[in-house]
């Protein structure tokens, strides 16, 4: 396996982007990935992956080469040789390579593995507050879990197309898919690809969107006509779901209070086939006031922690911080007793996050049913998703029923 210069020197650029000017990983590495035209598949798969991974391992590879934040450029291309060594690459004769000590990489990374803060490379703080919450053998198989790369997994646009047929259209492209037992919509990949470029794709036959999220718009019990607010939409791949299942008949009102997202909602809406998503940026205590009441299903799929996506968001675990955490649980209890209202008596809401911790699940949900809006509702079943256990994202999801 050979290194390529303007490859490893996009990674570090990426790298620098990431630790030292605070920017998300994702839009790092879209950028990253435009910055030369004649890289093929494999070129830009490299880099994504490569810098994905580094920032995955950041504390353990930091360690192993004795560095510390804020990084220098020196200080990268340190963090680089560990990863590289680690992955079996032969260093080449580069002078930001020269003098690296593959025996005492190697011995450190052995030493270092023995303990699950490096190993699983992890904040001191998180660390200790998932073995507080889920215990230390349910967090301990969960971190090792949320740090496997992420399967590409689609959701097939019903609206369009069936699975059978969107299978059949990706192999023709040489993509290859398997079913999913249990979830009736999905796709996983095989092999990773770039799936946005499919004529597929183009047409609206399918998103992309993880298996554990796919479940939460069939928990939410919808039917065709019924009228259904999406209270926390963001660019709305629950939306998109939720209309599929309602056959495009009755309405799914979308709302968010960033209207950016909302505008991407529209256009992948158009692009879905999608025609009963209304959408309402959440400017003022008003737009939720006008629904009071009037609404057969409420989907709160509330702001989180992120702490069950990790794989596919592992800058997460660096940008999260403990005030953070305190200060979204306080929205998360408000979004739910000011956003139920909107449910009709007889009505079902559903409270979801892509969290694992129990504070922002099954906590939030019996500490709402003991408010006053909380009072008319009653807990009909819940679900939480391990990622050890699915091997999806970690979520979870509770239905709620408001007494008629």
């Amino acid at each position: 396996m050979r290194l390529h210069r303007n490859l490893v020197f996009a990674v570090i650029d990426g790298l620098h982007l990431i630790f030292n000017e605070n920017e998300y990983a994702d839009k790092v590495v879209e950028k990253l990935l435009k910055r030369d035209k004649r890289w093929g598949a494999r070129d830009r798969g490299f880099i994504a992956e490569t810098v994905y991974d580094i920032v995955r391992w950041k504390r353990l590879y930091a360690e192993i080469a004795e560095v510390k934040e804020p990084f220098n450029r020196e200080n990268l291309w340190r963090i680089f040789a560990v990863w590289a060594v680690l992955r079996g690459y032969k260093l080449p004769d580069w002078k930001q390579l020269e003098g690296t000590p593959i025996r005492r990489i190697k011995g450190r990374f052995d030493e270092l593995s023995k303990n699950r803060v490096y190993r699983e490379s992890i904040p001191d703080w998180l660390d200790k507050l998932g073995g507080k919450e889920l215990g230390t053998e349910i967090w301990t198989n969960e971190l090792a879990a949320l740090n496997a790369q992420a399967d590409v997994i689609l959701r097939v646009n019903t609206l369009k197309t069936t699975k059978e047929k969107l299978q059949g259209l990706l192999f023709d492209n040489n993509i290859d898919t398997a079913f999913i037992k249990g979830y009736p919509d999905a796709l996983k990949l095989k092999e990773r690809t770039n799936v946005f470029t499919t004529e597929a794709f183009k047409n609206g036959y399918f998103e992309v969107q993880d298996a554990s999220s796919q479940l939460v718009g069939s928990y939410l019990d919808v039917a065709p006509g019924m009228r259904v607010a999406d209270a926390c939409a963001g660019a709305g791949g629950k939306s998109l779901h939720l209309a599929a299942l309602m056959e495009n008949k009755g309405q799914v009102i979308s709302m968010d209070i960033y209207g950016n997202k909302l505008k991407e909602l529209k256009r992948r809406a158009k692009r879905n086939g999608a025609h009963n998503i209304e959408t309402r940026e959440i400017d003022s205590t008003k737009v939720i006031k006008k629904l009071h009441g009037k609404m057969d299903r409420v989907l709160i799929d509330a702001p989180c922690s992120g702490l069950g996506v990790l794989r596919r968001n592992p800058d997460a675990k660096w940008k999260l911080q403990p005030e953070f955490l305190e200060e979204i649980k306080q929205t998360q209890q408000q979004i739910l007793q000011d956003y139920s209202r909107m449910v009709k008596p007889g009505g079902k809401m559903v409270y979801a996050t892509c969290s694992i911790l129990p504070s922002e699940n099954q906590d939030q949900v019996n500490k709402f049913l003991k408010t006053e809006p909380g009072q008319e509702f009653k807990l009909v079943k819940e679900e939480r998703i391990l990622s050890h256990q699915s091997g999806f994202d970690g979520f979870y999801m509770a239905l709620l029923e408001r007494k008629s």
